[in-house]
């Protein structure tokens, strides 16, 4: 499964649309978390997922097209890399073939325990990087 898109529908709720009629760029981000979280819970296996849990540390978006109620909308998340505690995603959000944002996140990757920081093991690093 390495480093291929991992689709995540979106549902486009009223209350995602803002005064401009169009999705409010704020819920970009939870649209990133879903689907980040979603990708996790479906690559890892439940041993990993009941012991770890995902922060994101940064975000960058880079907005390309509005996106409104009716849309349908599918998130493509790729596991960039690993790097100890971090992971570098990348996910493409799109209606169709049309980009219409892209998001590079950092997140880390913590043990549901301590909530504190923790590496993920090598196996399970190799079901999302080469």
């Amino acid at each position: 499964m390495s480093n291929e898109a991992f689709h995540h529908q979106i549902g486009i709720r009223p209350d995602d649309i803002d005064f401009m009629g169009h999705v409010n760029n704020s819920v970009y981000l939870k649209w990133v978390q879903d689907a980040v979280v979603d990708y996790w819970t479906k690559i890892a296996p439940p041993d990993a997922v009941a012991k770890h849990l995902w922060v994101a540390l940064k975000h960058e978006i880079s907005y390309r097209r509005p996106a409104f109620l009716d849309d349908k909308v599918v998130a493509d998340v790729i596991a960039e890399r690993v790097q100890g505690a971090r992971a570098i995603f990348t996910t493409v959000i799109k209606r169709g073939e049309d980009v219409i944002a892209e998001v590079k996140s950092t997140w880390c990757c913590l043990d549901s325990a301590t909530q504190r920081p923790v590496r993920l093991a090598k196996d399970i690093v190799k079901r999302f990087v080469d």
